[in-house]
C-alpha cells in the first residue's frame, strides 16, 4: 500500500473499517470526495481499486507490529 502523509489526524479504535466493522488502519481519501476507512486484511484485499480512486492514502498498519510500550512501575 502507498503511504501518504496527511495532516489527517490519527486513527483511533474508533475508527472502524467500512467493510467488517474492525479497527481501521488506513484512511482513504477520494478524489471525488468523501473518505473510506479500512482495516489491514481489507485495504490489502481492495489496495489495487483502491489506488484507482484514491486522492491520498493514510496507511497506519505499521502499527500492528509495533512493541507495546512497557507500563511505568510504581
Amino acid at each position: 500500500m502507498t503511504t501518504v502523509l496527511t495532516p489527517a489526524s490519527p486513527l483511533t479504535a474508533a475508527d472502524r473499517c467500512d467493510r467488517c466493522g474492525a479497527q481501521a488502519y488506513l484512511r482513504v481519501v477520494l478524489i471525488s470526495g468523501g473518505e473510506l476507512l479500512f482495516c489491514a486484511h481489507h485495504g490489502r484485499k481492495f489496495e489495487p481499486e483502491l489506488k484507482k480512486i484514491a486522492a491520498e492514502i493514510q496507511d497506519e498498519t505499521g502499527r500492528l507490529h509495533a512493541s507495546p510500550t512497557p507500563a511505568a512501575e510504581d
